[in-house]
């Protein structure tokens, strides 16, 4: 099984991948770890990465894409995989379109956790009155920055993806057991098509 995670900071993408990990045994891809793994590695295409980080700018789509390509080939990636943080843009989502097509795979499902600014804001500031650990980005000034981007960047790819006909929507704003019950629903309706 093939997925991508869609939905906004902290509308809970980790915690349903990390379900979705273990159920269907498949392995999570943050496009962060692979890079910072492609780096520690210095492969040929970490090296380039490593040089455009070092010069403070964003690795292009095309190195991205590089990595990603040569992560699905490793055998873990047998069973599948979950896309996590990748892709952000429309440019990126054709690029991975002509990635699959050329290793004769494709995507199964592109998930999307649909939730509410203003409960993304309510739940960070929860989590950090609650947890006596605060995370960098658990401030509301900090998630509107990130929410700003995503609506800008990434929301486009939710519409890409409803055009193919591979997106379903999911109420991101129920309890996690019940996100979760939602996701397989849509996953069990994407196999039975």
């Amino acid at each position: 099984m093939r997925l991508i995670l869609l939905g906004p900071p902290g509308a809970g993408k980790g915690t349903q991948a990390k379900r979705l990990v273990e159920k269907h045994k498949i392995v999570q891809l943050s496009t962060g770890d692979m890079l910072r793994a492609a780096v520690k590695a210095e492969t040929p295409v970490g090296l380039k990465a490593k040089e455009v980080m070092d010069r403070g700018e964003l690795v292009s789509d095309d190195i991205m894409v590089t990595i990603i390509s040569e992560r699905i080939d490793q055998p873990d990636c047998a069973n599948g995989f979950i896309l996590d943080g990748f892709p952000r843009t429309i440019a990126q989502a054709d690029a991975l379109s002509s990635l699959l097509t050329e290793k004769k795979k494709r995507l199964d499902a592109v998930v999307e956790l649909e939730v509410d600014d203003k409960v993304l804001l309510e739940r960070i500031e929860t989590r950090a009155r609650e947890s006596g650990e605060v995370r960098a980005d658990d401030n509301a000034e900090t998630l509107r920055k990130r929410l700003e981007v995503y609506h800008a960047q990434t929301a486009p790819v939710s519409g890409y993806y409803r055009a193919k006909g591979t997106l379903k929507a999911v109420d991101g704003m129920k309890s996690i057991d019940e996100v979760a019950a939602l996701i397989d629903m849509a996953l069990r309706e994407t196999q039975d098509a």
